[in-house]
This record gives C-alpha cells, sequence and structure tokens, in this order.
C-alpha cells in the first residue's frame, strides 16, 4: 500500500501534467518543473533522513514517513498558485527514498541471501500496481472532478499504510551499532557511487518519455482524453510483470540484468518517434517500456552487495538516484520541445541517456573486475 501511494502520486502527476499546467495557467514544458520538484525532494530527502534517523526503529520510522507524505500530499491539492505546487511537491519527495529504501531492507531481512532481490522486487510491486491501477484511476478523476482529486486520493492511501504498517509490520529494535558516523561511511565506497548514477542517468530515459506519453497522445497520436489512461494502465501491467521477470533475474545473475535491461530500454525510446503516430504502435512501445522498469530492483540489491554495514543510507539513496534521473529526464525532454523539436524528441533524448547508463555500467563492471584481480 505504501508502494502504492507513492507510485500514483510520482506517475499520477505526469499523466495529470496537461490538466494542472491548464489549472495553474502555466505551459506544459514549465508544469514539467513541478515532476522536477518532487523529484529533487526524494533526492534531498532520502541521505538526509537516512542518517539522521539512523537510530530509529524501521517500523517506527515507516509510520512517521507516511504521516509526512500524506499531510504534504494534502497540501498539494490545495495548492493555490505554480510557486506553492512547486513547494508542496518538494515536500511530498522527502520521504519517499527513505520509506522505500527502509522497506526494501525489511523485506530482505526476512529471506534467504539468494532470494533478496526477488523480495526487494515484491516490495515495489506496490508502486507498479499504481502505475495499472493508481494512475489511471487518478488521472480520470483529474478529468472528471478536477486535477486536485488525484492529490486528495494518495493522502487518504497514505492514512491507509499507516495503519497497516501499524497492524502487520514486524517488530524490532534498532538496528546495532546504528549511527549516522557508520552510515555516511557508504559515501567512501565507489561501486556505491557507480550503482547509484546508473540509475541516475541511464534510468532517465524512462521519465524522459513517460513525462509526455499523455502530451504525445492528445497532440501527436491524435487520440482522446478517454485513452489516456488505458495507454497509461499497460505501462502499468509491462512494469509489474518486468519488475518480477527482472528481480527473478538479478538472483541468478545481478550485473548481466541491469546491463541487458539498459541496452534494450536504449532501443525501445529509439522506437519512440516511430511508434507515435499510431495509437497501436504507442499502446505496444509504453508497455515494453514499463517493463524497463525492472531495472529499480537490481540496482537496489546491487547497493545491499557494495555498501556494506552503511545499508540504510545507500538503500535510501537508490531513490534520490532514480529520482534524480526523474528530474533529468523531463528537463532535458521539456529543454528539447522548446528548442522546437516537439513531444517525439522525448524518445531520442531518452535513448541517449540510456546509452550513457550502459557506460557507467561498463565502467562499474571493469572496476569491480581489477579490483577482484587486484585483491587475488
Amino acid at each position: 500500500m505504501g508502494g502504492f501511494a507513492i507510485g500514483t502520486t510520482e506517475f499520477a502527476t505526469m499523466s495529470l501534467l496537461p490538466y494542472f499546467a491548464k489549472g495553474l495557467g502555466i505551459d506544459q514544458a514549465t508544469a514539467g518543473h513541478v515532476i522536477s520538484a518532487y523529484a529533487l525532494g526524494v533526492v534531498v530527502g532520502a541521505p538526509a533522513i537516512a542518517v539522521l534517523a539512523a537510530k530509529l526503529a524501521r517500523r517506527t520510522l515507516l509510520i512517521a514517513l507516511m504521516l509526512v507524505f500524506a499531510v504534504t500530499n494534502a497540501a498539494s491539492a490545495l495548492a493555490p498558485t505554480y510557486g506553492w505546487m512547486l513547494v508542496f511537491r518538494f515536500m511530498s519527495g522527502l520521504p519517499h527514498g527513505a520509506y522505500f529504501g527502509v522497506a526494501a531492507l525489511m523485506a530482505s531481512s526476512l529471506v534467504p541471501p539468494h532470494r533478496r532481490a526477488l523480495a526487494v522486487g515484491r516490495t515495489m510491486i506496490g508502486l507498479t500496481v499504481a502505475t495499472v491501477v493508481g494512475v489511471p484511476f487518478a488521472n480520470v478523476l483529474g478529468q472528471v472532478f478536477g486535477w486536485r482529486w488525484g492529490f486528495v486520493v494518495v493522502a487518504a492511501f497514505a492514512l491507509a499504510t499507516v495503519g497497516l504498517i501499524a497492524l502487520f509490520a514486524p517488530r524490532g529494535d534498532p538496528i546495532a551499532g546504528a549511527s549516522p558516523l557508520r552510515e555516511l561511511g557508504t559515501l567512501a565506497r565507489r561501486q556505491v557511487w557507480l550503482t547509484l548514477a546508473i540509475a541516475a542517468v541511464g534510468f532517465g530515459g524512462m521519465f524522459a518519455v513517460y513525462s509526455y506519453a499523455a502530451s504525445t497522445l492528445l497532440t501527436i497520436t491524435g487520440t482522446g482524453p478517454a485513452m489516456v489512461p488505458v495507454v497509461l494502465c499497460l505501462f502499468g501491467v509491462g512494469a509489474t510483470l518486468g519488475t518480477l521477470a527482472a528481480s527473478w533475474a538479478a538472483d541468478k545473475a545481478l550485473m548481466a540484468t541491469a546491463g541487458g535491461i539498459l541496452a534494450v530500454a536504449a532501443v525501445l525510446y529509439a522506437l519512440f518517434p516511430l511508434a507515435a503516430p499510431h495509437v497501436w504502435s504507442m499502446a505496444s512501445l509504453v508497455f515494453l517500456i514499463g517493463a524497463a522498469g525492472g531495472l529499480s530492483p537490481v540496482l537496489q540489491t546491487r547497493l545491499m552487495d557494495v555498501a556494506g554495514d552503511a545499508q540504510t543510507l545507500a538503500a535510501a539513496m537508490n531513490h534520490s538516484a532514480f529520482n534524480v534521473a526523474n528530474a533529468l529526464g523531463p528537463l532535458l525532454t521539456g529543454m528539447a520541445i522548446e528548442a522546437g523539436y516537439g513531444f517525439t524528441s522525448a524518445g531520442w533524448v531518452g535513448c541517449a541517456l540510456a546509452l550513457a547508463g550502459i557506460a557507467i555500467w561498463a565502467v562499474s563492471l571493469l572496476d569491480m573486475r581489477n579490483r577482484g584481480k587486484s585483491a587475488g
């Protein structure tokens, strides 16, 4: 439910972009900055909360994070101006990364080591199910009753999460020896930074394309508003299946799975301009792009391998990195649109970011092998 709440607000904001842009009196390229504000909140909040709350029990921290998430999304629904919307979306992003990071650690602690990636993937299924159910639902609400209701329902989901965590999350004491200083120790590890860079750059391609998928469908493909949530639902189905498949594969061959997903994604993004004129090709491509979202639990598990005893900060920073991608992708696509290249330029921006992610992945793999030879 927590992942469902977070996924709904993160992706529904993108699908509601044409509507809140009109409601706040701004153009769609400027409205993309609201998405970036949320992402930057994740980038700032994830490491700060992970360090400052290092001595809290995981269950207690998860409850506190969801309470903050509920309040800030309710405030987003009441935002009177574009400026206030930026502030409230930034604040809404603060609990995001720490929540997912701590939840993933809790899940992985309950299974054998060879099933960690699958446990992490299942933790994130709420997010992908949100793209199947929550995002289309919020999009329909936005069309029928107004875009503000999309944030109201997210606040309700977050409050439901608080109750469910209180009832079902395993109780436990704070991690023995945990401290802000120990968590900061992960920042000295080169493989941690390389893994985060793969997420920040390589995954930016997905956000570059997805952020403007609704706008492309309405203006280039020429579909009616009713078709937008249907196509976005297909993205969610792809993301759910992709997360499960990638998690299973990661438990077999972690780095190979990461590289393979990035390579396939680069090809898919390059096909976006060709698919844009036809609804059937857009629907098929959006489904496949959603499946590339399986990269998230793969890199989350990778960080568990390279973070040493500073697990909380590394796990939370994974979501900071993904939301650097969430800020970077829409920003670069917005610049391309403003330069006159149109909505289909999202595909070329996405392809370039995915290829850059592959380059960083190759550096990480080479560094890992060189370090292994040196140790030998």
